[in-house]
């Protein structure tokens, strides 16, 4: 951002805004002291984990507590810090409290960007951020200050690299601002340097709005609360556009191809008619036509009450979690590596398709001929560099619209429908990006990056920043580390087998997800719309510092 470019109203009023610092942390990082507790030890995969993180495993939980620890103050030092992965609300003010965070303890420790990413790293490209650069960015939306990136550094050229990097640059420690993939990468970062005999802390802070990174010491990764805020303004504005045309069906598709914790929270948000929640379809082993089918019944349920028109909200990941779905797409995969020069040579989409599908089991065939073509197509023809389908690419509303349709057309032969069943689609994702986050994700992402300081001034190298007691006010949370290796188990990735982050699910024995089992039947048929509107900045407590209703419904007291 030049210094000559004007900025809008609201942002130069959120410049401004004040983010309330827990208690604990109110007095600086010297006035706090770590206090641990018992060893950990990894979700699954005990014995595997330990192997590959011999240096950092069975750390302990940390939490900080009030006392002198003038120690810190002592030394002065560097600190570099990256964004990684997508975008995510708040990642600015992440900065802005390690940057205040590191200066409470001593005015000439220093903090340098990483820019683009972890290829930032990797390619040696840094800037400095002082008070004068933060000042432009506090409270506000994006990762425009020093950029993200997907870079992983995973091979053992990158992470010598990587050394050489933080050893020219005199570094101290790194800070990670990243997802489960990122702050696995920071794992293996602090693990590596470990074992070297490197002198660099390397701690992570969770992000992502997907809400997928989170456990009993992670209520909540940062920009969750923000985004979903964004959609439910968006669903609520069409929610309201329904109810007053009364004659569209809008099919939804929400970011979250892993989990389905968006979908859920703006449901709770708008209480649309139906709401697919990703995780149960893969429980109760659903099949595509069992989703058609119960889409359609209630498209058939409200006409007969006069109500051609409806919302229903969709995961982006929903075609992953529909077991025959993943199968097909599984061997989609395999076919059409072992077959990618006979399909290049065929110039016709319908050759291509009739080819592919004498290869797939009779069982896939039947089910890849049941879909639309274009769908059909872009499963094909979607390719990511490793030869695999870009799911996230699939435009599920739009199958869910052709196939309903045509579902309702043999109800009608049937005479078992007599409505109208007119449609629009939509995809809301990277609207919720970068938007100025809610006074609540400004609050606590200011709060994980002072609490980040604290742990690179105490050593804690292996940890992930830690803000705890989400629904009370910002002023009583509770602040600490949880090692990164408590998070791990094994998965199979790229044909391998590798020690990740496991991913959080939406956990259908879970307080939010009982709460919507028993309100959505009243939702299906009765229009209980709710518009929330766009984030409220200023105003009355219970109105701009309220929290997503997930946390809230997982917090409940019996």
């Amino acid at each position: 951002m030049s210094d000559k470019c004007q900025v809008s109203e609201l942002h130069a009023e959120r410049l401004k805004f004040k983010p309330v610092l827990p208690n604990v942390l109110k007095k600086g990082v010297a006035s706090i002291k770590p206090v641990f507790g018992k060893a950990t030890k990894s979700i699954a995969d005990y014995d595997t984990v330990k192997s590959i993180f011999s240096h950092t495993y069975g750390m302990p939980v940390v939490s900080f507590q009030t006392g002198n620890n003038m120690a810190i103050t002592k030394k002065a030092i560097n600190v570099g810090v990256v964004l990684s992965g997508g975008q995510a609300p708040g990642g600015h003010n992440v900065i802005f409290g390690l940057l205040e965070g590191l200066k409470s303890a001593n005015k000439k420790n220093k903090l340098f960007g990483f820019l683009g990413g972890p290829s930032g790293i990797l390619d040696n490209k840094t800037m400095e951020i002082t008070d004068k650069v933060i000042s432009r960015y506090k409270n506000t939306g994006g990762f425009d200050m020093i950029q993200s990136g997907r870079t992983k550094i995973e091979s053992p050229e990158q992470f010598a690299q990587a050394k050489d990097t933080l050893l020219k640059n005199k570094m101290d420690a790194l800070v990670f601002i990243g997802g489960d993939d990122s702050n696995t990468n920071a794992a293996l970062l602090a693990e590596y340097l470990k074992k070297e005999n490197v002198d660099v802390n390397v701690i992570g802070v969770p992000k992502t709005i997907d809400g997928d990174l989170k456990n009993e010491h992670i209520e909540a990764s940062f920009g969750f609360d923000t985004a979903t805020k964004i959609y439910a303004e968006l669903v609520g504005n069409i929610c309201r556009d329904v109810n007053s045309a009364r004659k569209y069906w809008h099919f939804v598709r929400l970011m979250g191809r892993s989990a389905s914790h968006i979908t859920l929270e703006v449901g709770f948000k708008t209480q649309p008619n139906i709401v697919l929640i990703g995780e149960e379809v893969l429980a109760k082993k659903m099949t595509l036509a069992d989703i058609i089918n119960q889409i359609a019944d209630i498209v058939v349920k409200r006409s007969e009450m006069k109500k051609n028109f409806g919302v229903i909200l969709v995961p982006e990941g929903l075609i992953e979690f529909i077991p025959e779905m993943k199968e097909l797409i599984s061997t989609l995969n395999d076919v059409l590596a072992e077959n990618e020069m006979n399909i290049s040579i065929l110039k016709d989409i319908e050759e291509k398709r009739e080819f592919v599908l004498a290869k797939l089991p009779q069982k896939l065939s039947k089910l890849m001929e049941s879909l639309p073509l274009d769908i059909a197509c872009q499963l094909m023809l979607d390719r990511d560099p490793h030869g695999n389908v870009q799911v996230s690419l699939i435009e599920t509303e739009k199958l869910l619209i052709e196939m309903v349709t045509d579902k309702l057309q043999e109800l009608k032969k049937q005479n078992k429908f007599n409505g109208k069943f007119a449609s629009i689609n939509h995809f809301f994702g990277y609207e919720g990006r970068c938007g100025v986050p809610s006074n609540f994700d400004a609050n606590y992402t200011f709060a994980l990056g002072y609490n980040a300081a604290a742990l690179v001034l105490n050593g804690l190298s292996g940890y992930l920043s830690s803000v705890k007691n989400l629904t009370a006010k910002s002023q009583d949370w509770k602040c600490g580390g949880v090692p990164l290796t408590m998070m791990m188990n094994i998965e199979r990735r790229k044909g391998k087998e590798k020690a990740v982050i496991q991913k959080a699910l939406v956990k259908l024995d879970g307080k939010p997800f009982k709460e919507f089992a028993k309100q959505r039947v009243t939702w299906a048929l009765k229009d209980c719309y709710m518009f929330p509107g766009s984030i409220q900045f200023f105003g009355p407590a219970n109105v701009t510092d309220i929290t997503t209703k997930t946390l809230q419904y997982e917090q409940k007291k019996k």
